[in-house]
């Protein structure tokens, strides 16, 4: 036994022994190294899913983005001066709510005490809480559909990068909006909440346009918060018409979320089209949608020309008593929104705005036309269910809506 063990000893402490014992070191340390990198890969790539399924923007970011871009904007005021403007808008309120009450022949109580003087952050900081919470809903859908669970390194990074990516494209676009509105009614449409909406005005913004428009800053602040508050009225008096549109509004968001693959080649290209001007037929958000979700789409757009076309009417009308020389200011207003830079456009057609324009001309057009059909009680009826609602070719043709209520109505 001795002897044969000492063979054995003698055998390893040779030449072929000791490359036998190297080779079998080899072997282990290999096999540790993978599997510790085999571990590491899963731990890295459970790691960078949960990451990446914090979500597809990342809103504090995404506001800092934002905010630095309007910071040094023209117009930049202090909080002093911001706190200064305050009394003149609730001056205008007291004016603009009893004379849109008359008008519309509807009360609109405690609308004064919910407004309030933001500055171009403030508005992105409003607008950024609004739009996390209208993402909430489908974010999680979306993000199954680009991640499924267990999708490993690979894919968690790509989405990671993919949401740093987006959140600089979402701050520089809301940076581009936030040196531009003028003033909003601020109402969370997807949430539980069934508060009513705040008004809020830029007024950084609006200053800036009042001097560029060369018109007074005094009129031209009740000219805005007019249409401001009109919305309020749209929806206050109308306590159907936030679920009405948050319902139609959240089965879009889904509908669209559960179709994200529709991207392709040909709205690629129709945005390109758009981008270079000369697009012709349906916008290229329109060629990311199916058939149903097309007609859905114009079905919300018809209502959003309601809303803001409603607001436009009322704010030249009502103004011609409360605002000195609202001819002037609307004449060269108007003008101006057809004033852009090609950047400009090119940016609005990215964001959508360049719909919202058209939404303001169209809907405008409409209700001028309702109003001249009917006067007032006409204007009441396209508020009374959503039924009455005014569809996406009555917009165009007005005569339709008055056969389809009026007539109905009589």
């Amino acid at each position: 036994m001795s002897g044969r063990a000492g063979n054995r000893a003698g055998a390893r402490s040779g030449p072929s022994g000791r490359r036998s014992l190297w080779r079998d070191t080899f072997l282990q340390a290999g096999f540790l190294i993978g599997a510790g990198t085999g571990a590491a890969v899963i731990f890295l790539g459970r790691l960078a899913e949960r990451s990446a399924r914090r979500g597809l923007i990342d809103w504090d970011a995404a506001e800092r983005v934002a905010v630095s871009r309007v910071r040094h904007a023209p117009g930049t005021l202090s909080p002093e001066e911001l706190a200064a403007a305050g009394p003149a808008y609730a001056t205008a309120m007291e004016c603009i709510v009893p004379a849109l009450s008359a008008a519309l022949q509807t009360d609109l109580p405690g609308i004064v005490g919910r407004s309030g003087v933001v500055d171009r952050a403030g508005w992105i900081h409003a607008n950024v809480t609004t739009f996390a919470k209208l993402m909430t809903g489908v974010e999680g859908r979306l993000l199954d559909e680009v991640l499924p669970p267990g999708a490993g390194l690979v894919k968690s990074t790509m989405a990671i990068a993919n949401r740093a990516i987006t959140t600089r494209q979402f701050g520089y676009l809301l940076g581009f909006l936030g040196g531009r509105v003028l003033g909003q009614y601020d109402l969370a449409m997807l949430t539980a909440e069934t508060t009513p909406g705040r008004l809020l005005f830029v007024e950084e913004n609006i200053r800036r346009t009042a001097a560029v428009l060369d018109v007074p800053i005094g009129p031209f602040r009740t000219w805005i918060a007019l249409h401001e508050t009109t919305h309020a009225f749209e929806f206050e008096a109308h306590p159907w018409l936030r679920p009405y549109l948050s319902a139609r509004l959240e089965h879009q968001l889904t509908s669209l979320s559960s179709g994200a693959s529709l991207l392709n080649r040909a709205a690629i290209g129709r945005l390109g089209r758009t981008l270079r001007g000369n697009a012709t037929g349906t916008s290229w958000m329109e060629g990311l949608m199916s058939e149903d979700q097309r007609r859905e789409f114009r079905e919300l757009q018809a209502v959003m020309s309601l809303l803001e076309g409603f607001g436009d009417y009322v704010m030249d009308e009502v103004g011609r008593e409360l605002v000195p020389d609202v001819e002037t200011i609307s004449a060269r207003f108007h003008a101006r929104r057809e004033q852009r830079t090609t950047f400009e456009r090119a940016m609005m057609r990215i964001t959508g705005m360049d719909l919202k324009m058209e939404q303001y001309r169209k809907g405008e057009a409409f209700v001028a036309a309702i109003a001249r059909s009917g006067g007032t009680e006409a204007l009441r009826l396209l508020w009374l269910s959503p039924d009455t609602l005014p569809k996406p070719e009555e917009i165009d043709l007005p005569s339709l809506w008055v056969a389809r209520v009026m007539g109905a109505a009589s």
